[in-house]
């Protein structure tokens, strides 16, 4: 796949929705063990309500503009901690990507360290605290030295290199310290367990690569 339009944005976040919602039960829970129990319900419930969202909120010819309201709205439906960060993270997104009539491999290099920024700013968190930014950052890296190094590279090669950044940055979080929430407190059932939400970070990834790659 070449480019996304704005009315390709929908059936991609449907295909992360879907995904989602396969994992549900898998990140519930991984998140019991450290969290609250309900990141498969937040990242589910989130992710299938985005496509209507963008539908309804669609700037003809801007998918900048599109995502960034989409994003917007999303927050309101998943009004918690990580629902504020995945909605954070599309509207930084969509702001980084505004005026564009449409995503091509460079631009999702963008919007995926836009994406990536946009959680850190929220979370006021960095890379090595064992959080959903250490994979979608990762993937973030990995993106762009792909698109670097393949200058012609098409979407499809540019969510590959996205999943494999993603695979890393959670493998990574066996050997980090948790320092936020409740994790922090159980830091010591962390030890050599992937971080759930660095997993979560991991199947957008991979839902988006679902969609880009058919």
């Amino acid at each position: 796949m070449k480019t996304l339009g704005v009315l390709q944005l929908p059936e991609m976040f449907r295909c992360v929705g879907e995904l989602f919602a396969e994992k549900k039960e898998e990140l519930c829970e991984m998140d019991a063990k450290m969290g609250d129990g309900d990141l498969g319900l937040t990242m589910s419930k989130g992710y299938t309500a985005l496509p209507d969202l963008l539908k309804d909120n669609a700037e003809d010819g801007d998918v900048g503009k599109t995502l960034a309201k989409g994003g917007m709205k999303m927050s309101s439906v998943v009004p918690s901690t990580m629902g504020t960060l995945m909605s954070s993270g599309i509207m930084a997104g969509g702001k980084a990507l505004k005026g564009l009539a449409e995503i091509n491999a460079a631009s999702m290099v963008l919007f995926l360290n836009a994406f990536a920024e946009g959680i850190a700013n929220r979370g006021k968190c960095q890379r090595g605290q064992r959080t959903i930014l250490d994979s979608v950052g990762a993937a973030a890296d990995r993106a762009s030295a792909y698109l670097k190094e393949h200058p012609d590279a098409d979407l499809n090669e540019i969510m590959d290199a996205a999943v494999k950044g993603a695979e890393e940055g959670v493998e990574a979080t066996r050997d980090m310290k948790p320092v936020f929430g409740k994790a922090a407190v159980h830091a010591n059932v962390a030890a050599g367990v992937p971080d759930q939400g660095a997993v979560a970070g991991l199947y957008l990834m991979k839902g988006m690569r679902n969609y880009i790659c058919g």
